[in-house]
């Protein structure tokens, strides 16, 4: 059996578009905790329209508390992530970037050792078995292609 230019095996296509084919338990709860999720979020205005409320700002852990709250108890975290990713929401983070170290103002740029010498350090040959100079560079040894 062929669908889509896949070589597919005719008991595989049978079981896939069996009717009696039985629906994954995490399929399911995912739909329900998407349900809430969504009910959570938006709600209609005066207007009739959908309107985000502060609980679409909410992150992973109070979005978790809010459902359980809202009668899936059993909700578990991972079903909150993948409803609040489907639905692209994402939490607002308040904290701010920690920084460990601070430039120092005063400090001068290490020097670039390939401009120093003038020529480009990259060199490209045909021969796997190319001659190679090696050149004393502020105390490095570099290794050129020769010839």
């Amino acid at each position: 059996m062929r669908k889509a230019g896949l070589q597919i095996a005719a008991r595989t296509y049978r079981m896939w578009t069996s009717p009696r084919r039985a629906i994954a338990a995490r399929v399911v709860s995912d739909a329900e905790v998407e349900d809430v999720v969504r009910q959570l979020v938006w709600k209609p205005d005066a207007q009739g329209r959908r309107k985000m409320q502060p609980a679409g700002l909410y992150g992973r852990r109070k979005m978790l508390a809010e459902v359980r709250r809202a009668g899936l108890a059993t909700a578990s975290p991972g079903a909150v992530d993948r409803a609040m990713r489907t639905l692209g929401l994402s939490g607002v983070v308040r904290a701010k970037k920690v920084y460990t170290t601070s430039p120092d103002s005063d400090a001068l740029r290490a020097p670039d050792l390939s401009r120093d010498i003038g020529i480009s350090l990259w060199a490209v040959s045909s021969s796997p078995y190319s001659r190679t100079a090696d050149l004393p560079v502020r105390g490095q040894l570099i290794s050129l292609l020769v010839g």
